[in-house]
């Protein structure tokens, strides 16, 4: 019998028609990893309404890992988040028009919740698979740290926890192609002759989004 892994993708924001978060979630749907079958979830990027979202979805797969994936426009290799914060603060509204500052996700959660899944061994898979990757301590204050500090507490308190983690990614190589194209700066980053604008090929970043399944549940 396959065990449930649930991978969690955002749609595009500010201003983007593409999100190599959603691709990947897309694209890893229903496959099979050992005996693990990848359910995969779309998230609307809008702060109200996230928890309940990844609760009912958590609770209707009874995953034994909970992986989320996020773009973080202008990072150069996948990055491997270790801390949620209780932090809601961003400029950049969602995708409802909403824009915070300095809210607390949960008023009495905690300051901060540890991701649980092998970061550092994930880590050195990536890198031994040829891949860059790196560990972080901050996921930010937008809708991917929600998630993760969210996730973090309905995954406790399932009677089976599952492992739960969130990697940040860097733009798809296409998708900055298709930028340069356009010439036109998006919210995020503006684009100019002098610009860099790190990405790697949607295809080495799926890779690596299966590496780390396979590795958060094998690794202690």
């Amino acid at each position: 019998m396959s065990r449930t892994v649930l991978l969690t993708g955002f749609e595009p924001f500010g201003g983007l028609t593409f999100n190599p978060a959603l691709e990947i979630a897309k694209a890893l749907h229903g496959a099979g990893i050992d005996d693990l079958r990848i359910h995969s979830e779309i998230l609307p990027v809008t702060f109200e309404g996230h928890a309940a979202r990844l609760e009912k979805s958590i609770r209707e797969t009874a995953p034994v890992l909970v992986l989320s994936l996020g773009l973080y426009g202008g990072e150069d290799m996948i990055r491997l988040e270790r801390i949620g914060l209780n932090l809601a603060d961003f400029d950049l509204a969602d995708n409802a028009g909403l824009k915070l500052r300095s809210s607390p996700i949960e008023p009495s959660g905690p300051a901060a919740r540890i991701a649980t899944l092998p970061c550092d061994a994930i880590q050195r898979a990536l890198l031994a698979s040829g891949i860059p990757a790196r560990l972080s301590n901050t996921a930010g204050a937008y809708l991917c740290n929600a998630t993760l500090y969210s996730a973090l507490r309905i995954c406790a308190d399932q009677s089976q926890k599952p492992r739960c983690g969130f990697i940040h990614l860097p733009y798809a190589t296409q998708q900055v192609a298709a930028m340069l194209i356009e010439e036109k700066p998006d919210e995020l980053t503006l684009i100019s002759p002098d610009s860099i604008l790190p990405s790697l090929p949607l295809d080495l970043m799926i890779e690596a989004v299966k590496i780390a399944i396979r590795t958060g549940l094998t690794a202690q």
